[in-house]
């Protein structure tokens, strides 16, 4: 009976001591296989900082396989996320076309990969390495941004510029110095505008002027924005906002004076910010001239020579100012002239005094139209004006002078 007793205990001792053999050699395997894959993580690193970038990414890619069962040990690992991103960086930076060709948006992998790392990183380990690795992925995205503006590839600048706003926001970089990168702002707003991208151009625009960045020039490429969009709504409170902020700016008062006379139903909205102007800056002739072109859609001729002669007197050689001031005269007598539609035949002298009247008007034009000839003597506009008013005066010797100055002009 004791003998049948110690062999009993001796075989279930055997079974305990097989079942603990069996147990470590499970554990052993297990971990041999986390050590293989945190292996594999650090020959990709070994790869790249020896410049075998796609035997790197081949490696580091076999960590994060999920159809690999063996990925399991490496891909919730910080670690495997950081190298992954050094990976993608070396990618970018290399001058050899044939890596540079493994990835077409390397940063882009590379700032994901980084995100993921501190994702992972629950206890805190790899912060500091991974955080270096952003300041140098910040350069990097930087310099991608800068070398797809200057190659005029505006989508892709809009989106490095993004990316670096991107990865400056993220907590890591903001947490010892909290900042605000309104120069980046403001160069996304740039590159979607270059790529007419309008809705990201306002969004980054707008960002940038609650910050006053470049002031009122960034209000004045909200409302070129808007303009090109069609959103005149938008333009006028924009330059509202912009000129109750920034009142001293002459660009947003001339922008308002231009949206009233370009967009109004009504242009005498523009005449409060126009004398608001004059009173500004008095020896400007666009201002008076801008006061002349008001004056002249809203009828009253009188008042827009007045504003005209004013501004060919601050700038003598003000073709726009001179062509106005024959074209006001000119209608004045066309106006005139139309009187006589509601004369009778038999009423000659009466006809005859309303077409003097007229004549005189058209004379007046004369001097002022052949001044602007002076200052652009090849503007057929200006020619034929004056052409059609030598016929209509009967200065022929005149007429037959300008309409060989066309044909030469041909």
């Amino acid at each position: 009976m004791l003998e049948t007793v110690i062999h009993f205990a001796f075989d279930n001792y055997k079974c305990r001591s097989m079942k603990r053999t069996v147990l470590f050699l499970a554990l052993g395997l297990a971990t041999t296989g986390v050590f293989a894959q945190k292996g594999k993580v650090a020959s990709a690193q070994s790869y790249s900082e020896s410049g075998k970038l796609e035997k790197a990414l081949t490696t580091i890619n076999l960590t994060i396989d999920e159809s690999n069962p063996k990925s399991s040990k490496s891909i919730g690992w910080p670690r495997t996320w950081e190298v992954r991103g050094n990976v993608y960086r070396a990618i970018y930076s290399s001058k050899d076309a044939k890596f540079k060709a493994l990835d077409p948006d390397p940063l882009t992998k590379a700032l994901d990969s980084y995100k993921k790392a501190l994702e992972l990183d629950v206890k805190n380990r790899f912060s500091k390495s991974v955080k270096i690795q952003l300041t140098l992925l910040n350069n990097d995205l930087m310099d991608q941004a800068i070398k797809a503006y200057e190659a005029k590839d505006f989508d892709k600048a809009t989106v490095s510029f993004e990316k670096v706003l991107e990865l400056e926001n993220l907590p890591i970089m903001q947490k010892d110095n909290p900042s605000v990168d309104t120069a980046i702002i403001f160069n996304a707003g740039l590159s979607a505008y270059n790529a007419k991208n309008w809705e990201k151009a306002i969004k980054h625009y707008t960002e940038a002027a609650k910050y006053g960045y470049n002031g009122p020039r960034t209000y004045s490429l909200i409302v070129e924005t808007y303009t090109q969009m069609g959103d005149t709504a938008m333009q006028e409170k924009t330059l509202q906002e912009g000129f109750l902020k920034y009142p001293e700016d002459n660009n947003l008062l001339f922008g308002m004076i231009n949206f009233y006379l370009l967009t109004s139903q009504d242009p005498s909205k523009a005449m409060e910010y126009v004398d608001m102007a004059i009173e500004k800056d008095p020896n400007n002739a666009s201002i008076h001239f801008a006061k002349g072109t008001l004056l002249d859609k809203l009828e009253m001729p009188a008042e827009a020579i007045k504003a005209y002669v004013k501004a060919v007197e601050i700038k003598p050689d003000y073709f726009d100012a001179y062509y106005n001031l024959g074209a006001v005269y000119y209608n004045i007598g066309v106006k005139i002239y139309e009187e006589t539609s509601t004369i009778p035949a038999s009423e000659v002298e009466k006809f005859d005094a309303v077409v003097n009247r007229s004549n005189a008007e058209f004379k007046k034009a004369i001097p002022y139209l052949e001044k602007a000839l002076e200052v652009d003597p090849n503007n057929k506009e200006t020619m034929e004006t004056l052409k059609t008013l030598f016929y209509r005066l009967k200065m022929m010797d005149k007429y037959n002078e300008m309409q060989n100055k066309i044909k030469n002009a041909e």
